[in-house]
């Protein structure tokens, strides 16, 4: 299986803005935002799709949103929103699990 973008940044091999990193996750900044703050929070293991999270997998998924909070925590927001695109048919373009958190405007409902 070839290199995804995601694991390109996390090794720097790929230039991004990161926001928060440690041995389990990077979050960066979307480089596409679809709001005035768009982060992406990114499992540095390899995790393709929610359809391929295992049992074993909760604590590392249950993370990403410990990492949501902080980071918008930091840049000083508590209204975001979060969300977890599955599949090419639900708009995921990069095929490593990440969990897209945007704050900074009014969201509406239902969202697309």
């Amino acid at each position: 299986m070839a290199e995804t973008l995601f694991q390109k940044i996390i090794a720097r091999q790929i230039p991004a803005k990161i926001a928060y990193e440690d041995d389990q996750y990077i979050a960066i900044h979307d480089i596409g935002p679809q709001a005035p703050v768009h982060i992406l929070v990114i499992p540095k293991r390899v995790i393709p799709t929610l359809n391929d999270v295992e049992e074993g997998d909760r604590e590392l998924i249950g993370g990403m949103f410990g990492v949501a909070k902080r980071v918008m925590s930091e840049l000083g927001h508590t209204d975001y929103r979060t969300v977890f695109n599955c599949g090419a048919g639900a708009q995921q373009t990069v095929f490593h699990l990440h969990l897209h958190v945007l704050a900074g405007r009014a969201f509406t409902w239902p969202p697309g």
